[in-house]
């Protein structure tokens, strides 16, 4: 009897271990960074905020697309005009739609940190932004490599295929002391 609670809390502690984390987060709400997807690249990016604005630049190439946006509630800037200074050179920035903005650079910009200053005028609201566009040489094959969520799910599959076994196994042991029990009192 002392041995089937042993082995039952044996058994339980071992169920806990290879269960209590199979109950992972989707991605996007782990509370962690989201994970970079490794079939695509990931486009260099800036923001500049102020108290009224919000400026998200995305650069594709030569085309760089411009998101303007109110600080407190996040909504497009309507009828705004915008003005860009990037590494000292003004960009003619033409609107796109609500709040959106693009424009076409000279030529692809170099790996490095670039300046960016840009002049809002929403009305009689005006603000100067500013921020600073990073690019990185090579930084989206370090992001792929190292984005392997298999390898985290594979440990937990070998763990749990080794509690089962753990299971399997002392549940035969505990049937053949029950039988050689039930053998020696007949």
């Amino acid at each position: 009897m002392i041995i089937w609670k042993k082995l039952n809390v044996c058994f339980l502690a071992t169920f806990i271990a290879a269960t209590s984390f199979t109950a992972l987060a989707d991605a996007g709400h782990d509370d962690g960074a989201a994970p970079i997807a490794a079939t695509g690249s990931a486009q260099p990016r800036f923001t500049a905020v102020s108290e009224t604005f919000e400026l998200v630049g995305v650069l594709n190439g030569k085309l760089l697309t411009l998101y303007l946006d109110r600080a407190d509630d996040n909504s497009p800037v309507k009828d705004a005009k915008l003005e860009i200074e990037l590494a000292d050179i003004k960009l003619d920035v033409k609107p796109r739609g609500v709040g959106e903005f693009e424009t076409t650079l000279a030529q692809e910009l170099k790996p490095g940190v670039t300046a960016i200053a840009a002049t809002v005028i929403a009305g009689q609201e005006t603000d100067l932004l500013a921020g600073e566009l990073d690019i990185r040489e090579g930084a989206h094959a370090d992001a792929s490599a190292r984005s392997l969520p298999w390898k985290k799910y594979g440990i937990w599959t070998v763990a749990g295929l080794l509690a089962l076994a753990l299971l399997v196994g002392g549940l035969r042991r505990f049937r053949t002391n029950r039988i050689n029990r039930a053998g020696s009192t007949a």
